[in-house]
Order: structure tokens, then sequence, then C-alpha cells
């Protein structure tokens, strides 16, 4: 409790308020500005799909450059939590593949088919599934968080916002960098790009990055790795071609993997330990032909665990992006995204994080997705600005699940661990269940989206969006078997005499969504108001093993927001100061409801309701020192719904902390002809916050907060630099994500990374 108030205490004192670094110092084109101002930089974002300065834009959005994520050492996207207001990660499946919760609009079913309220767009391009993600944040320009309702402009509509990754794409110009580095935990990491012109028409850039790192969870399992590891590496080649002064063609291609010893439960024994009793009542029954005890995790450290195998992850994606750019006459331009994404994830957990075989899951998803967005934008002299476009997404899915319970118990006293333990205990015990299906999604939309100068200083904007989305989930089945492999019983769809029998559902849906607000621009300042619709479409279950029941359809998520903001240059630019204020009308929220007996059922929250702000602030007290901090608010609460038998009224929403903070001060303390030495302390501190909609006591996550510190020197070419950082520098230990599982005895926990420190050198040429 010291060390979390100490941090927080920390994050106040640098401003008042937490803060995320917002990016500064870029022009249109992404690249450095040649002369420090001594004021708040400007940057250029493309949150509503043009280039526009970020105070011009009447959105709530954090935007953070390639260089602020450098001295912040954000280097997965589960970082972004750590440095955005209102935005949480959870990982249930895994850091690498996290799900965000935005002003807490999230997504509680972690199923690798469902597509998540908070999209994620990698060069405009929408990553629908977990498998096509990959290794995102290298060589990236920027990186833009919208928080709102995304129901206009965006390729996928959105409940809760959307995250965009923005690449650095190629310059007519020969350049390149590359860094190296070493950390704790024997973790080995490089990173670079090189960049060419091949003619006057033609330029490329090849950009890869590489890391690998021992588990910073110690099993002391005999024989068994440690978990938590990285073995990554990612590359993109992009080439540009500009035929004319009017036209951008961009191909991106890229590919990664990631194959390390996957991660680590930390299971939390309930009152009769990890198995529930079970052991302890066999044991008793006969120590012989079941010698095992449940497991209370006795003498073990907070991170360490007893696994009794360590599982490999393996993620394997590729890429191939078309974005197109031709200007017309009348001011209008014409822009093309095309794309094709195929990825592979297998993810095996030892769930019960203990040498027992009490709950192990193994999850298989393949996906591969086609998208195309077109859109004409009007930006001619006259008041009106506008947006006409459509998009149309195709993705198929195969998912497999197994879950296998018991397997070291020989139930039927037969001194074998067989087909007959199963059917002596029944479903769960002694049994694997394993399920299966394909899915495919088909979504296309029309939307339009403008903007009328009124005179004085006031702007009106709209805009509308018809969405149809339309799923089939076909081949579904789920089939009981014993520990050796032999089939049982087919549960679903519960045919008694065909275990390949098969079911399917389906649905197709239209929907209108839309927003209105007015701007009023003053003295290079905004002040904006706005009312917006969200929607997400419905998704299929796919935790289902018992019975047909599970399989369900989750209706369709709508957000109604209201909003009004305000983004102000004070003291001659050397402040900065944006905020917003929201109120949500939540409906309908899709969430799986995990029973205490094990089953799953995917369903929906009617109604819930949430208020919120956020304030951001950079300040530039003089050239060498920057200062900025953020501060997000949240009041949640479920209007209307039943999980597991009980009403969830009055309840907060998971994933929704009431405070976030984060800060940071970058300090250039020396420079001469030499270089200069520059000092970054970054922090943030994030309120109690829940994982489930009953809020269990057992299931919260108490405040915390972290601490981060970077030490550098650049020579005073910029050509060579060597920085000293460290992230969780007090090493607060704190869960990213947690889960009841009551049939098995455990509360299933993953933490987040321990204190971790490094150096890292770089050269440009």
């Amino acid at each position: 409790m010291c060390r979390t108030r100490w941090v927080l205490l920390g994050s106040v004192a640098l401003v008042g308020v937490g803060v995320p670094s917002v990016a500064i110092g870029q022009d249109v084109a992404g690249e450095p500005a040649a002369v420090d101002s001594g004021q708040v930089e400007d940057i250029v974002v493309t949150a509503q799909r043009r280039p526009e300065r970020l105070q011009d834009v009447p959105v709530s959005v954090t935007a953070l450059s390639g260089d602020t994520m450098a001295k912040q050492r954000i280097i997965s996207a589960s970082d972004l939590a750590n440095v955005v207001p209102n935005l949480q990660s959870v990982s249930t499946v895994g850091d690498t593949t996290p799900i965000f919760a935005l002003r807490g609009i999230s997504m509680s079913d972690y199923s690798a088919n469902q597509a998540s309220p908070v999209a994620t767009y990698y060069d405009e391009v929408y990553k629908g599934n977990f498998a096509l993600l990959g290794v995102a944040l290298y060589d990236l320009e920027r990186v833009e968080v919208l928080r709102g309702p995304q129901g206009t402009l965006y390729g996928k509509n959105t409940t809760g916002g959307a995250v965009n990754l923005i690449s650095a794409k190629p310059q007519f110009a020969t350049s390149g960098a590359l860094s190296a580095g070493y950390g704790n935990f024997n973790r080995f990491e490089s990173s670079g790009f090189v960049n060419t012109a091949l003619g006057e028409k033609v330029a490329a850039r090849l950009a890869f990055t590489f890391a690998r790192a021992d588990g910073k969870l110690r099993n002391v399992s005999a024989g068994q790795g440690d978990l938590d590891a990285v073995r990554e590496y990612g590359a993109r080649l992009s080439l540009r071609y500009e035929p004319s002064p009017d036209a951008e063609f961009i191909l991106r291609l890229s590919t990664s993997l990631q194959n390390p010893d996957n991660y680590g439960v930390i299971a939390e024994p309930g009152p009769f330990g990890i198995g529930g009793g079970v052991y302890a009542a066999l044991n008793a029954a006969d120590p012989v032909l079941n010698p095992l005890t449940d497991d209370f995790r006795t003498g073990l450290g907070r991170r360490e665990l007893a696994s009794d195998f360590t599982p490999k992850r393996r993620n394997r994606a590729y890429a191939a992006a078309l974005t197109s750019s031709v200007r017309l006459s009348g001011g209008l331009q014409l822009v093309s995204v095309s794309s094709w994404d195929r990825g592979t994830l297998l993810s095996e957990e030892d769930t019960d994080g203990s040498a027992l075989k009490a709950l192990a899951i193994t999850y298989r998803d393949r996906a591969e997705q086609v998208t195309q967005d077109v859109r004409l934008v009007g930006d001619g002299n006259g008041p009106v600005k506008y947006t006409l476009g459509g998009f149309f997404s195709y993705e198929k899915v195969f998912n497999a699940t197994d879950l296998s319970a018991y397997q070291d118990i020989d139930f039927n006293l037969d001194g074998a661990l067989d087909f007959n333990d199963c059917l002596a205990a029944g479903p769960l015990a002694g049994c694997r269940l394993s399920n299966s299906f394909y899915q495919k999604r088909w979504s296309w939309a029309a939307y339009a989206d403008a903007s009328y100068d009124l005179g004085g200083g006031f702007r009106l904007r709209g805009g509308l969006r018809y969405s149809h989305d339309r799923g089939r989930q076909y081949d579904v089945r789920s089939i009981i078997s014993g520990s050796d492999g032999v089939p049982l019983a087919n549960l679903i769809p519960g045919d008694p005499v065909d275990l390949d029998a098969t079911t399917s559902q389906r649905f197709s849906k239209g929907n209108i969504s839309g927003k209105i607000g007015i701007d009023y621009l003053t003295g290079g300042n905004l002040l904006y108001a706005s009312y917006s619709r969200g929607y997400r479409a419905g998704s299929f279950a796919a935790q289902a093993f018992f019975a047909p029941s599970e399989l369900t359809i989750a209706r369709p998520e709508k957000v109604d927001s209201f909003e009004a903001g305000f983004k102000l240059d004070l003291l001659g630019r050397k402040l900065r100061l944006n905020g917003a204020g929201f109120y949500y009308r939540y409906r309908d929220q899709q969430f799986i409801d995990v029973n205490p007996d094990g089953t799953q059922v995917l369903l929906n929250l009617p109604r819930s309701r949430i208020f919120g702000a956020e304030v951001e602030l950079v300040a530039k007290p003089s050239r060498s020192l920057s200062v900025s901090a953020s501060l997000g608010l949240l009041d949640s609460k479920i209007i209307e719904g039943v999980v597991q038998g009980q009403s969830v009224a009055g309840n907060r929403l998971a994933n929704a902390p009431a405070l976030s903070l984060s800060g940071a001060i970058d300090w250039d303390a020396l420079s001469n002809d030499a270089g200069t030495l520059s000092l970054h302390v970054d922090s943030n501190y994030v309120s109690r916050q829940e994982y489930d909609a009953l809020n269990s006591p057992a299931l919260s996550q108490g405040g915390y907060g972290l601490l981060g510190a970077r030490v550098a020197f650049r020579t005073a070419d910029d050509r060579l630099g060597i920085a000293l950082w460290g992230k969780n520098l007090t090493d607060h230990y704190y869960f990213t994500s947690r889960i009841a599982i009551g049939s098995i005895g455990f509360n299933y926990n993953h933490v987040g990374a321990p204190r971790t420190y490094g150096v890292t050198l770089d050269a440009k040429f």
C-alpha cells in the first residue's frame, strides 16, 4: 500500500493530475520538426479520416508519437492502457492479445471469435480477430486512441472507440536506424528500418523487430521451464508509388511470429484448495489409487507457480494492404483501402497453474479477412467539408477449444486412467470436452460525414451510416471423451447416435447510426458538443460445451453518447489543455456468464449508464523541459441485468475504474557540443476496479500505481544514442484479469509484469 501511495503522490506532484505524453513536434508527413520552438507543437492526426491538427478535431483523442512511445517503453498494445486516460487492457488470453476497455465499454468474452467494442486499426485496416494482430508496435509514426462510439466514419461500427496504429511510410530519401538492447530476464531485442528512394516515383521502407526473453513467472516444477517468456519477430515492407503529384499508392506487406513459452496462470486457491476438495476426498477413500491431494500453493512466492507443463504459444500473422489516394478536380480526393489478412493462433494453458491436472484449456484460432473501404473526401474552399464512403468486410474463422478436467484422478478405482473415469464421475470430472466450429461474417456499410461553417466561429457537423451485418456459425459440435481420447457422446447438438453430427445458427441485422454536433472555434481554441450513437453487431457463443442451450447469439449492443469538450492552447502555446465530459446510455452489452458449474452462456445486460470525463495537459515551461498529464474519471452503473440468476442492478461495470491518472516529465538536463543528456520519468495510477458484473470482492483489483524512468544520451549530430530504462520500478504486484472458476476451486489470475530494466543502443544514418 505504501508503494502505491508513493507512486500516486509522484503522479500528482508532476503537474497536479496524472499524464500521458501527447505527441508533439511532427509535421503533416510525420517527420520530426526541425527546430524546437519552445512551444507545444502541433501534431497532425487522421482521426476523422483526413489530415487535421489535433486541436481542430472535435473528438476526444489521445495521440502518441513514436518518440513518446520509445521514452515510455510502450512495446505492446496492452502498454497503451498505462498512458491513455480511461483505457484499460484485460489480458485473459495473454498480454499480446489485449482486450481493450474504453470509458467502461468492454468485452467480457475472451473467445477468439469475438469482435471487440474497441476496434484496432493498422494503417486504417480493421483487425477484427486476435490471430490477425501479430506483433504490431514497431516503426510507428504515431498511435491515435479515439474515445466514444465510432458510428460514422470508421470501417467497423464500435460502441467503445478505436485504437489506430499508423506506421511510418516510405520517404523519398535514404535513411535508416538500428537499435539493440539487453535487459533483465535475459531479454535481447533489436529493431530498425531502412528507407530509400527507388527512383523519382517509388520509395521503399523495410522495418523489423525482434525480441526474446526468459519467463517472468518462475516455475518450480522439476524439468519444466519458466512461463510468460518472449520469442517474437515481425517484418514489414512498404512501397510508395507517386506517378504524379495528385496520386499516391502505398503497398504494405507484413508478417510476424510469436512462439514463446506461454503465459502462466496464478491460481488463487479457494477454501478447499485447487481441486475444490475433490482430490482430498478421493485420497481419503483410497490413498493408493489416488495419492494426490488439493493444492494450496504452499511455499510459493507471488510470481511463482508449479505447472506440470510449459506449453508454447504460437501466433503467425500475414497481411497485405494497399492504400490509394487520388486528388480529383474541385477539391475532391478519392481514397481506397484494400486489405487481406490471415492468421493462426494456438494457445495452450495450464489453467490451474499447479502440478495437478485439475484443469487445462487449449485454444485454436484460424482467421482470414478481406476488407475494402472507399471514400470520396470533399475539402474545397467553400463552407462545406464532407466524406462519402462505403465499407465491406468478410471474415472466416475456425475456432476449437479443448477443456480437460481432473485427468489425474481414478474416479472408478479400477487402477487405470481412461474413459471409464469420465463415465463414473460425469461431466466435467475425468473428461475432455472439445468444441469446434466455423464462423463467417459479412459486413457492409454506406456512410456520410459532413461539416458546415456557419460563420462567426461556429461549425455544424453530422454523420449518418447504414450498416448491415450477417453471420453464420456452422459445423458446430462438442464431443466429450475420456482422458485416453475415447469419444463418449455428442453433447452439441446432442445427437445420441452420430458423434459427427453438427448444428448451426445465423443472424442478419441492419442498423442506422450517426452523430450531430456543433463546434465553436475562436483564437485557435475549440469548444464542441455532440450526440452520437454507436453500434456493435451481434455475436456467436464460442464457449458452448455441455448442452445446446449454451449455443446462443448475443443481440447487438448500442450506446447513446452525449459529449462536450474543449481544446485550448494557452500562455502563448506553452500550455495545452484538452478535456471532455460525457454521458452514455448503454444497452444490451454483450457479456459472457461463467457459472459456478462450468457452463458459459453469452448474453446481454439490458441497460447501464456511464458518466465520465478526461482531461489532458501538456506544458512546456522552457525549451528543455516538458510536462504532460491526464486524468480519467468514470462512474458506471448497471441499471438492469441478471447474471448467474442474480440481479446485478446497481453494480459497477467490469473494467471501469473510477479514476485513472498518468504523468510524465521530460528534461534535457545537459546539452553541449558533445550531445544531450535527457531524463524521463513517468507514472500512472488506476483505482479499484471490478472484473465481473457481480462485483465479487474476491475478483476485484485494488488501486495500484506504476513508476518508470529513462536516462538517455544522444550525440549532437543525432546519430548515436544510449538509454537506460526501467518499468514498474517499485516492483508492484497487480492483476490484469481475474475469473472465478468455482467448480475447480480457484480464482484464475493473470498478473502484471514485475520490475524490468535494461539498456538500449541505437544508431541513425
